[in-house]
């Protein structure tokens, strides 16, 4: 069985293309996600002859697609996202706000966002009110509004926090771990390369 396959996208995926391109990706990528959720097709010389005459169909699919992110724009720059994160003495923080838990908080709201359409150079690491750019579906953006909060803890519970930062530093410089190859990982791509793209 081949370990790979090509396949012409059928809406827009995250870290892979968009609508209409061609890709090849792992097999198991394509059986096991793409083809079940209906965001790819597999590609062959007939199947990409054939979706020529489906891109009439694509554009009003891209036109619905751009229509509902734009309401989903609108929704969202009227809302407010509040994390919170332990605080000791002098409001000194205990951890951060990662795109992942925004994403998090979104999704009790309603809203499913992949953490990495999330424009955020690295975790928010200061109380108060952040501004962080969204990509949505047919190259819609937006800006969400995000909160973070602080709340208190006792001394005792801060002096564990302190030192639990502490050791993970000390790892971490030791090169025991590794946080950013950590985060790299679970957001690879499942694909290689572009092949080639389908013209609109």
């Amino acid at each position: 069985m081949a370990s790979q396959m090509q396949v012409i996208l059928a809406r827009d995926v995250p870290n892979l293309g968009r609508v209409g391109e061609l890709h090849t990706v792992k097999a198991g990528y394509a059986r096991n996600y793409l083809l079940p959720q209906g965001m790819a097709m597999m590609a062959s010389l007939k199947k990409v002859n054939e979706f020529e005459h489906k891109k009439q169909l694509i554009a009003h699919r891209m036109k619905l697609l751009r229509s509902g992110s734009e309401r989903k724009a609108a929704e969202l720059e009227k809302i407010q996202v509040t994390c919170t994160v332990k605080v000791g003495h002098n409001d000194k923080l205990f951890g951060s706000v990662t795109a992942r838990e925004i994403a998090s908080q979104l999704a009790g709201l309603g809203y499913v966002i992949d953490h990495r359409d999330l424009k955020i150079d690295g975790p928010l690491k200061s109380l108060g009110l952040h501004e962080i750019a969204l990509r949505l579906e047919a190259d819609v953006n937006t800006t969400i509004k995000v909160v973070v909060v602080g709340e208190k803890i006792d001394a005792e519970v801060e002096e564990e926090e302190i030192n639990e930062d502490e050791k993970l530093a000390a790892e971490s410089a030791d090169g025991n771990i590794d946080v950013d190859a950590e985060e790299a990982a679970l957001d690879a791509p499942e694909s290689s390369e572009v092949e080639t793209s389908v013209e609109a």
